[in-house]
């Protein structure tokens, strides 16, 4: 079987995780393999602060209470993501405004943004999917002229670029996934990238329970204490020795991974040329990551065919979200504005091919080929 996803893995994870075990005497979070990472992705990307999270939903979530959101508040926010992008704003009682996306890069369409804005919108949320960016400078012109807020999803994001800028410190706020389907892992994990100096300080509170105990460890207060809202979002030490490893091999495993993309572009090119199927468009002014590879297919029976056909060949495809406002809970907890034009036909339409760090070239032309033995 050629798998869909395997996740990665250098060599020097596990003496890493010994380290921290053996060595350090220190697995729980803001060990010194959690410092590592901290800076490791302060200085690749130019951030603020970054802090590492249990997961990218607890980014989210951390992002979402930083926005100050109350009951009645809204955010917009594409309907083609996972439901964290959704849950996290959602459970501060913000109403979810759904709109519609683009065609061409399944990100959220930013000349539907304006429309769904009211007085009572708080923050954008955008979503770089398959870590091809969003067009953020409009996005954050639209928030500037609004008085409003930015959040970037960009779980899928980590290594990708906007007009030179990484994903994730665009926005006041970025978000990171390091889960096991992630270009870089810790099995789960995330990290939280506060691009504006005055939320840094009470981005370390609700990391900490609440507490002010980092002022503590900087020895600006005597003793901690409970201050504001706050969870358990500190990463073990343990997983994030894990991720350092991969983070010191960020640019082998980016470089492996575009390979596998680019030969599959090169392999499935003609059908695309021929009508057959349609493949990602990438805008002039971003850098992916190859996180992940997909086409899309004439129609929802088509899809549902190849993915069969693959199977049937050991090859693991699969299709992606179900749009979240036609799930119960997006109808229970928010709105669509305007049409859905794109978002429920397109996804209906998309195939993910297998893709990690690893994939032979000889699996990558096994998939070529039967892809396009299936349309021959």
């Amino acid at each position: 079987m050629i798998n869909f996803n395997v996740p990665p893995f250098v060599g020097c994870e596990m003496e890493y995780v010994r380290e921290a075990c053996e060595k350090n005497h220190k697995i729980c979070g803001d060990g010194p393999f959690s410092m590592k990472c901290h800076k490791w992705l302060e200085d690749r990307f130019g951030a603020r602060k970054a802090l590492l999270t249990t997961s990218g939903t607890a980014a989210l979530e951390m992002a979402a209470i930083l926005c100050d959101l109350k009951p009645g508040d809204e955010v917009i926010l594409p309907s083609f993501t996972f439901s964290s992008t959704a849950t996290a704003f959602q459970m501060m009682g913000a109403t979810l405004v759904f709109v519609d996306i683009r065609p061409d890069t399944m990100n959220i369409d930013e000349t539907k943004i304006e429309a769904a804005i009211t007085d009572r919108t708080r923050v954008i949320v955008a979503v770089h999917y398959a870590g091809v960016a969003c067009e953020m400078d409009k996005i954050v012109d639209i928030a500037h002229r609004h008085d409003l807020l930015v959040v970037e999803d960009a779980a899928q994001g980590v290594m990708s670029t906007y007009k030179g800028r990484a994903l994730g410190t665009i926005g006041t706020f970025g978000c990171y996934s390091f889960h096991e389907t992630k270009n870089y892992s810790m099995g789960e994990g995330g990290a939280i990238l506060v691009n504006d100096p005055a939320y840094i300080e009470r981005a370390e509170i609700i990391r900490e329970k609440g507490t002010n105990r980092q002022r503590f460890f900087r020895h600006q207060v005597d003793k901690y204490t409970w201050v504001d809202r706050g969870g358990s979002y500190l990463q073990s030490d343990m997983n994030a020795a894990y991720l350092y490893a991969q983070l010191e091999h960020a640019d082998q495993i980016n470089d492996n991974r575009m390979a596998s993309w680019d030969d599959y572009c090169e392999g499935l090119s003609p059908l695309a040329r021929e009508g057959k199927i349609e493949l990602a468009t990438i805008p002039q002014e971003c850098v992916h990551n190859a996180h992940m590879f997909y086409l899309k297919t004439r129609d929802l029976e088509e899809r549902t065919a190849l993915i069969a056909y693959l199977k049937e060949r050991d090859i693991q495809a699969v299709f992606h979200y179900v749009p979240l406002h036609s799930s119960p809970a997006g109808k229970k907890f928010g709105r669509f504005c305007g049409e859905d034009v794109y978002t429920t036909s397109e996804s209906d339409r998309l195939v993910r091919l297998p893709m990690y760090y690893g994939l032979t070239p000889a699996d990558r032309s096994a998939v070529i080929d039967a892809v396009k033995e299936f349309y021959a």
